[in-house]
């Protein structure tokens, strides 16, 4: 990985912990709050990460003849399957029951959040028995 690259990721990895952070979404009574309906300020965290994603991939590729950090821009085909549902409802429970998402759980040890650890112990034993399953097929 070059300097650009490595440089690039730090910066974008920092700002999103920073944005994470001052959103408050580190805190999983917040999440589960908003989960609640009873706080509805996750939803100008929501608008606004959508927003620039959206004005992003939109934009971006009209604007630069390359990626800043190399490379070229790509499209990327979703595709829906039973698979996409099952994992989705599995992701959406486990948020909901912890109030943890990975990225903010990450972004939680950084301001001293210790117990999203059992949390984050649960989600890597999700990835470990999904990588298993799926060397099964």
């Amino acid at each position: 990985m070059n300097a650009i690259r490595l440089a690039s990721v730090f910066v974008g990895g920092a700002l999103f912990g920073f944005g994470l952070a001052l959103s408050t979404m580190v805190q999983p009574e917040v999440i589960l709050a908003f989960l609640q309906w009873n706080n509805f300020g996750l939803l100008l965290v929501l608008g606004g990460a959508a927003g620039v994603t959206l004005l992003t991939y939109r934009f971006a590729p009209r604007l630069l003849a390359r990626p800043l950090a190399g490379g070229q821009f790509n499209t990327h085909v979703s595709v829906m399957s039973r698979d996409t549902v099952i994992g989705a409802a599995i992701f959406g429970i486990g948020w909901g029951l912890s109030g943890v998402c990975p990225g903010p759980a990450v972004a939680s040890i950084g301001v001293g959040n210790w117990p999203v650890l059992w949390a984050m112990a649960g989600m890597f034993a999700g990835a470990w028995i999904h990588g298993s399953l799926a060397k099964a097929e």
